[in-house]
């Protein structure tokens, strides 16, 4: 039998696209969509995002950040930290093709980083069950 956090990693595998929030310099959140790249369980997700974005600005400055995402009913909502990720290495193995419309100079364009989101926490909604946990 399946547990609530498998079915909702499973969830997370079904959505490209998911919704990031951070704290901009006032206190407030800033949520976002983003595509994500890469998730690793249980709740570790990666996106790409640009060196001059306000969210990379946003995370230098204050590492907490919430993600969520949802299909068909099914919902769950993460808090943790995020962390903005420019190792040369790490940027190529996490590159895709579909972000040379994003960064025009490939994984080498000093624009290009990544985001690798750690959960803390999390609410879970899945099949008409409500769970709430901390999960690190």
């Amino acid at each position: 039998m399946e547990t609530i956090h498998e079915k909702a990693f499973a969830l997370l595998q079904r959505c490209e696209v998911i919704t990031v929030a951070t704290l901009d310099e006032k206190g407030f959140p800033r949520p976002v969509p983003v595509v994500k790249i890469h998730a690793e369980k249980p709740f570790t997700i990666w996106f790409a995002t640009g060196t001059s974005s306000d969210k990379t600005a946003h995370l230098r400055r204050n590492p907490r950040a919430g993600i969520s995402f949802f299909d068909r009913g099914d919902s769950v909502a993460l808090t943790g930290t995020a962390e903005v990720i420019e190792y040369p290495a790490v940027k190529k193995i996490m590159w895709q093709e579909w972000l040379i419309k994003h960064f025009p100079g490939g994984v080498e364009d000093p624009e290009y980083c990544l985001v690798r989101f750690e959960a803390r926490k999390g609410v879970f909604y899945i099949e008409d069950k409500f769970v709430k946990s901390v999960l690190k």
